[in-house]
């Protein structure tokens, strides 16, 4: 990995007796496109709002380009980009005044800012409807907006809070297309999404939250191929499923089994026989099966395995 261009270092963040951000500790390489996932609850918005300096940590520190959070917040915060998941632009106004209208509040004046609003329409592809109003523009389009004005200041670290959250099919892949050129012209993004396949499409590296806390962390393909041959997600009754452990942690198509939420997760070496060893395991012990799921590797199953939930629950 190239230099870290962001740093955190445990950081908590509790809400009364919920920890709600539990002793995180992660970097991001200057250049990568870094991935956020995780169920809701997981503590992401919080963690987000700590790094982008709209909230305090309780404990921990953020370091972005060197620099630390807490004690440099303004050179700190002219570093990065924040495009949140809430749309923060004037419907009556053009997609251009708007950007005219942030640019302004960034510094931006005169020259310099008329070329960094068409610098920013342009990357969002939105050039051809600069001249018409916000409130003319679909779910997508506003979206891409809310993108070019987090681009205004030319930052170093973009957050992408869920860009792509109720959008369209077409803008989808305008914003897709918008964040690898980004990233293929320097900039760092951290980027959450509830959707698997956009962090498998688009991200170098991956961290999974949950209850708080980074339960994994690596490439999209080294999580997948964590998972060996596929997945089998069994529920059986609280009484047999001590036993089933017990016999089908023996078997050599089994890589590991254990026990999520009332289901066992059972990761295989070749899954057909996982699976008739399962069923056979289950009749030994006089039981029935409530529910089975055959998952082939991939990020989501992955996801599911790691955390016990599907990511959109």
């Amino acid at each position: 990995m190239s230099d870290p261009i962001l740093i955190v270092q445990a950081l908590r963040k509790s809400y009364g007796e919920i920890e709600a951000v539990r002793g995180v500790s992660f970097q991001i390489a200057r250049g990568e496109i870094f991935g956020l996932l995780g169920p809701n609850g997981a503590g992401k918005t919080t963690l987000i709002s700590m790094l982008s300096g709209l909230l305090e940590p309780d404990e921990g520190r953020v370091l972005i380009g060197g620099l630390e959070l807490s004690r440099h917040p303004r050179a700190v915060k002219g570093r990065i980009g924040l495009v949140p998941q809430e749309l923060a632009l004037y419907p009556t106004l053009s997609a251009r005044d708007n950007l005219l209208f942030f640019g302004r509040i960034y510094g931006l004046r005169g020259r310099r800012l008329r070329e960094r609003v068409e610098g920013a329409l342009e990357i969002v592809q939105l050039t051809d409807r600069a001249k018409d109003r916000v409130d003319t523009f679909s779910g997508g389009m506003k979206r891409r907006l809310n993108i070019a004005a987090g681009l205004l200041h030319e930052p170093e670290v973009l957050f992408l809070d869920e860009p792509t959250v109720g959008v369209d099919p077409q803008s989808r892949n305008a914003i897709f297309e918008s964040v690898q050129a980004l990233n293929r012209a320097g900039m760092t993004i951290l980027y959450t999404t509830h959707y698997m396949e956009e962090a498998q499409r688009l991200c170098h590296r991956v961290a999974i939250m949950d209850h708080g806390q980074i339960i994994a962390l690596d490439t999209p393909s080294a999580l997948v191929r964590s998972l060996g041959a596929g997945l089998i997600r069994v529920r059986l009754p609280d009484p047999a499923a001590d036993a089933v452990i017990a016999r089908m942690g023996h078997l050599p198509a089994v890589k590991a089994v254990r026990r999520q939420d009332g289901y066992l997760h059972i990761e295989t070496h070749h899954i057909q026989e996982a699976l008739a060893g399962l069923i056979t395991a289950v009749a030994e012990t006089d039981s029935t099966i409530g529910s089975l799921e055959i998952l082939e590797p991939n990020l989501e199953t992955a996801f599911l395995h790691l955390t016990g939930k599907r990511l959109r629950d």
